[in-house]
């Protein structure tokens, strides 16, 4: 009742009510994105949602577009400037997700949405992340982010597929706003974001 129903009607009235309460700020960091980082202003990139339905995943951009010799995309510790990892580290580049939540693609909590590429990579345990909507922020999320190794963040995310309720919703909304605070878990311990997943284990964890 609460997954099929009370949740999304939650997700709309608060994705709504944020898109009209943080229009100002919103305008202000598009305006700074331009001037610091160039166009286009908000990201966008293809991401497995509900049941793997592909959608298009709207952020601020927070890296450059920095190209070497060889016309290659330079790593992203390169390309992440110091305004970006600011973006990221209050976690302004996500706002443009709220129009994700409203649009149904997302929800305010979830297990984040991954890249396409790591489809054919999960385990059987680990697909099951995609039997809900994707979050904006979710228990991966708030119990290390990026600064924990992909299976842990992934048991993390099955268990709250198996757990999610409205209370545990409301937890990880107040845990994440501490966590913003903080600034905790923006990256992993060798890479400026997170290291590629490059698959799961081949048994299925019970």
């Amino acid at each position: 009742m609460y997954q099929r129903y009370i949740k999304r009607l939650l997700d709309i009235i608060l994705s709504l009510a944020a898109i009209v309460l943080l229009g100002p700020l919103l305008i202000v960091v598009a305006v700074l994105v331009r001037i610091k980082l160039g166009s286009p202003v908000i990201f966008h990139q293809e991401r497995p949602g509900y049941h793997e339905k592909i959608f298009k995943l709207c952020k601020f951009r927070s890296m450059t577009d920095a190209r070497g010799a060889d016309g290659e995309l330079l790593p992203d510790e390169v390309r992440l400037t110091k305004f970006g990892r600011t973006l990221r580290a209050t976690s302004l580049d996500e706002l443009p997700e709220l129009w994700n939540i409203l649009k149904g693609d997302m929800s305010l909590i979830g297990p984040r949405p991954l890249l396409v590429r790591y489809l054919p990579r999960y385990n059987e345990f680990q697909r099951h992340r995609h039997d809900v909507r994707p979050g904006l922020t979710g228990w991966a999320q708030v119990n290390g982010r990026n600064a924990i190794d992909w299976e842990t963040k992934f048991r993390y995310d099955v268990e709250y597929v198996n757990r999610i309720s409205f209370w545990f919703d409301v937890k990880i909304l107040l845990m994440t706003v501490g966590k913003v605070f903080r600034r905790s878990g923006i990256s992993s311990a060798t890479h400026a974001t997170m290291e590629e997943f490059m698959g799961g284990a081949d048994h299925e964890e019970q």
